[in-house]
């Protein structure tokens, strides 16, 4: 088994497991791996990253390896995407591995069955989420402000396309959009269809929509595959993205940052993908500091998610060729928060970087 190979060859280094929800070759579990790694190197701790394919079964058959296996791992990372935690925490129990939620934590209703998680889940040692409402709201308000005016008592027509009603992070981005709609009642949200995050769903949906609503001209979108699915079925109708109908997306790859830049994505937010790594920060800071007293590493919400200024996207469609990010291992003692924010993707960049600050 490769797990066995690789931990028992570097048994003198603290091993993380991640089970990422996503596919290999999908650019933004592509970034978000790189990251990880990149704190991986800094704190000297060993990864493992494993791909469930947005297969449930799969992800908890490796859950399941992980955590009852002949050979296991100091800590296993993982995201409650379609709300598996709850059955990772019963593998768990009994193996003697902590686990660390990312991206996506327990659910209110999940968290009122499970009951009192420190006592009933000991090795559950805590979590780490992004300003996933805050993104939606960013990107939906800014979506709206780069609208032509309307006139009194008219309406500006708009489709959302959400990812899934059971994550975390897709309900919260949601929640974001319709604050910025609640803000301004000019606005008509016509429909809001849920797309699994992906483009072809998003296309399929999008051709119906858009049919069935010809006056369309704001798309606010919870990821960039299902913005560029839209744009597909918009340009298949003869309309031009940018020009038409105005996209926004949350995701920050160089296809979406390209797409910034042709003027195809109007409004584009990202840093999302630096949570992993960020998890490895707090995970380091855990095993060398917190873990003997038996202090939980804790719940904790971080601001990665920035608007990216049209005049800023070359700088970090750049990042993207190399993306080498500097993460401060004492990034949770700062206290700044924004642009001057550890956390901040402007910050992360290599010092060599000539965007560098």
């Amino acid at each position: 088994m490769l797990f066995g190979c690789l931990w028992t060859g570097l048994a003198w280094a603290t091993n993380v497991v991640f089970i990422s929800p996503g596919t290999e070759t999908d650019g933004y579990w592509r970034s978000y791996v790189r990251v990880m790694q990149s704190a991986a190197a800094t704190t000297g701790m060993t990864l493992t990253v494993l791909h469930s394919d947005r297969d449930t079964r799969k992800l908890l058959a490796m859950a399941r390896e992980t955590l009852q296996g002949s050979v296991r791992p100091d800590y296993l990372l993982f995201s409650n995407e379609l709300n598996v935690a709850p059955e990772i925490l019963r593998l768990s129990q009994g193996s003697g591995v902590k686990l660390f939620a990312v991206n996506n934590t327990f659910t209110a209703d999940q968290l009122r069955i499970l009951g009192d998680l420190p006592s009933r889940y000991p090795d559950f040692i805590g979590s780490l989420v992004g300003n996933d409402e805050e993104g939606g709201y960013l990107t939906a308000k800014r979506l709206i402000s780069l609208a032509a005016p309307v006139a009194e008592g008219a309406t500006l027509e708009m489709l959302a396309f959400s990812g899934t009603n059971t994550t975390p992070v897709s309900l919260y981005r949601e929640m974001g959009m319709r604050r910025a709609l609640a803000e301004h009642p000019e606005v008509h949200l016509r429909q809001i269809v849920l797309s699994g995050w992906r483009r072809d769903r998003a296309l399929e949906q999008a051709r119906v929509l858009l049919n069935r609503y010809p006056d369309i001209r704001l798309i606010w979108s919870a990821n960039e595959q299902m913005a560029f699915g839209a744009m597909d079925a918009l340009r298949e109708r003869g309309g031009q993205p940018g020009r038409d109908i105005l996209f926004s997306a949350i995701n920050g790859t160089a296809l979406s940052l390209q797409a910034q830049l042709d003027g195809r994505l109007s409004v584009v937010a990202t840093g999302h993908f630096t949570l992993g790594g960020w998890a490895m920060i707090l995970l380091h800071r855990y095993d060398t500091a917190q873990r003997q007293t038996h202090k939980q590493a804790g719940s904790r919400v971080i601001q990665v998610l920035h608007l990216v200024e049209r005049q800023d996207a070359p700088r970090f469609l750049e990042a993207t060729m190399h993306e080498h990010y500097r993460l401060d291992v004492q990034a949770f003692n700062v206290s700044a928060t924004g642009e001057d924010s550890p956390f901040s993707l402007k910050n992360m960049l290599p010092r060599a970087h000539p965007s560098a600050r």
